[in-house]
Order: C-alpha cells, then sequence, then structure tokens
C-alpha cells in the first residue's frame, strides 16, 4: 500500500511540473513582440472617391500581424525567416497600456490617410486643405512631469499664452527651454478650458542616454485638425493601424481622381509612410510585407529608399525578394512623384 502511495505521489509531481512548464511556456509573455507576414489588402476595396474614375489594376497595401511573444512564439521567430522578434519598449513605451496602444495606431493611421488625401488631391488638382485645431496628446512618459497631469486625449491650445495649433509649433517652444523650467500649458478637456503648469524633465535614460535632453513628458503628439476636400471622399481602414499605409493610399487616391489608369492592368503592392510634401517614408516590418505581397503575386511592390541611406527598406526588401526567388519588381521611392514618374514610364 506505501509503495503505491509512493508511486501516485511521483505521478502527481510529474503532471504538476509538466503542467507548470507548459503554463510558462505558452502564458508567460516575454517582453519582446513577434511579427508574421498579414495580408494584402485592395485599396479600391476601402477606399471610394465621389465619381471615381474606374481601372483595371489594383494597388494594395501590406499588412503585418503582430503579437506579445511568448516562449514558444519566441524560439519560433529565431528559427524562422518569416518572423521578426521586436523589443517591447521598440513597439510602445513603458507605462502604455493596450487600450491607449491601439489608440495611438488608430490616431497614426488617420493622420496617414488625412495626408494620403491631401497630397493626391493637389497633385490631381482638386481642393484639399486643413484647418488646425491643436495637439492631441496621445502618450504620457511614465514619470515626468505630465503624468498626472495630462491625459490622453486633451488638446493643447496654447503654451505660455501663445497659440499652438500645430506640433510643429509645440516642438518650437518646447525646444526653447530648459530642464527645471516650469511652462503653462493650456488644454481644452471634455468641452473645458484649463491651465496646467508643467515642469521640464530630463528624458529617462532610455530615451536619452546622454541625459542631455528635457521635456513635459508626452509622446508622439498629433495634430488634432479636420481636412477640407472636394470632391468627397470614404475610407473605411478601421482594423489597420499605423501610418506605413500612407504611399499606397495617396497612389489609390490619385487614380481614382484622374482619367488616366496609372496601373496599366497591373498589381501593386507597397508600403512607406506619406509626408504633407510627398516624402516616402521609412517603415517596420518589410521583410513581412514583401512575403504577404508575394503570397497575392504581385507585379511591383514599392520600397521606401530613405534617399540612398545604408539598411534602407529598399535594400532589405529587394533582399528578401531575392531569397524568395520571385518575379515581383522591387522599386524603390524616395517621394510620392518617383513612383508616379515609375508608373507613367511604364506606358
Amino acid at each position: 500500500m506505501k509503495e503505491s502511495t509512493k508511486s501516485s505521489n511521483k505521478s502527481f509531481i510529474k503532471w504538476g511540473i509538466l503542467f507548470a512548464i507548459l503554463i510558462v511556456v505558452n502564458f508567460v509573455q516575454l517582453p519582446y513582440y513577434f511579427t508574421v507576414p498579414g495580408e494584402a489588402k485592395v485599396l479600391s476595396d476601402v477606399i471610394e472617391v465621389e465619381d471615381a474614375n474606374d481601372y483595371e489594376g489594383t494597388f494594395m497595401l501590406t499588412t503585418i500581424r503582430m503579437g506579445q511573444a511568448n516562449t514558444v512564439n519566441y524560439i519560433w521567430s529565431l528559427l524562422s525567416d518569416r518572423r521578426e522578434l521586436i523589443p517591447e519598449d521598440q513597439v510602445r513605451p513603458e507605462g502604455e497600456t493596450d487600450d491607449q496602444y491601439q489608440h495611438r495606431q488608430i490616431m497614426m493611421m488617420t493622420g496617414s490617410q488625412e495626408l494620403a488625401v491631401l497630397v493626391a488631391y493637389e497633385q490631381a488638382g482638386k481642393e484639399a486643405y486643413f484647418e488646425n485645431y491643436g495637439v492631441l496628446v496621445s502618450s504620457i512618459i511614465p514619470n515626468m512631469d505630465a503624468d498626472g497631469k495630462l491625459e490622453i486625449g486633451d488638446r493643447i491650445i496654447a503654451i505660455e499664452g501663445e497659440e499652438v495649433l500645430e506640433v510643429e509649433t509645440l516642438f518650437d517652444i518646447l525646444g526653447e527651454l530648459e530642464i527645471g523650467e516650469d511652462v503653462d500649458i493650456t488644454i481644452e478637456r471634455e468641452d473645458e478650458t484649463e491651465v496646467v503648469n508643467l515642469t521640464v524633465n530630463q528624458f529617462p535614460e532610455e530615451l536619452d542616454p546622454e541625459g542631455e535632453r528635457g521635456g513635459i513628458g508626452i509622446a508622439n503628439p498629433v495634430t488634432d485638425r479636420m481636412l477640407i476636400n472636394e470632391p468627397e471622399i470614404e475610407i473605411d481602414a478601421d482594423q489597420i493601424g499605423g501610418p506605413s499605409a500612407g504611399l499606397m493610399f495617396t497612389l489609390e487616391i490619385y487614380n481614382q481622381l484622374i482619367e488616366e489608369d496609372i496601373t496599366h492592368g497591373l498589381d501593386i503592392a507597397g508600403t512607406g509612410t506619406i509626408s504633407e510634401d510627398g516624402t516616402v517614408g521609412r517603415i517596420g516590418g518589410i521583410e513581412q510585407k514583401i512575403y504577404a505581397a508575394d503570397n497575392v503575386e504581385a507585379d511591383v511592390f514599392f520600397a521606401p529608399n530613405e534617399f540612398g541611406a545604408e539598411g534602407s527598406n529598399y535594400e532589405i526588401a529587394l533582399e528578401t525578394a531575392e531569397s524568395l526567388g520571385t518575379d515581383m519588381e522591387i522599386v524603390p521611392v524616395n517621394t510620392f512623384t518617383d513612383a508616379l514618374e515609375y508608373l507613367e514610364g511604364l506606358s
């Protein structure tokens, strides 16, 4: 009887240890995110310009899927060419919640869509301009003075009585302040206006290892503005976050505005942010986006060239495409105009 009891206890301990290991492997999250190829989404399905012109080809944005890594995902990502590991602090600042992260991603996507409309409409000779209302707080740096005094969604409208209607003005004013200085920030919160006094603090070491820069403690502020444009446009991209589809949004909108079909019947994918002057910027996850475009047999892929910088998105995209042996042409672009010139050359 005693031997049977001991055997049962040993078996119970073994199963208990195995169960504990399975919990650690599957449920304990590591300070990394992993990315995998997402989809290549046809943009005519999500963008509709009033009285748009039809065309035969497609413009596609490319996406990645992201999740926080457990032990299995971490090891899998180390062994897979199609996965990438990103340290957690490169994805979101310390203290930012899931809801705050998603809110920031949506705000960046909204801003990207608006810039795409602006650039495309101006190129097509249509009316488009911004009315600015202030600067929205989209992220707060923990343990700096704004933490607990400002809230996500606050609209900054003045600093020391000077009107602030856009991010550039905010940075210009704050950039002149020294660490330790106090500054009055006028904000709008839930239809109420109030003045908040903040002190310029030194940035945390992870943000400024040199310890030379300071700020009030907000990150990634966004200009709160309304886009005025004619003709009307509808964009349904609620499930897509971040600014990386800016270039492809711009191309899709422009092609619907003009009579000529600049796709020439091709399936064209790509990625890259878009700025107000039409500059195409670097994005993350370029390898996974090449995989996504190759999965749908795209003919062309536009990649940010970053004006020839070493290790540019274009260089990485080209290496990835070569490793796949794909027939898809990888095209470097620095600006929206570069993409148009390439497409015009196809005719």
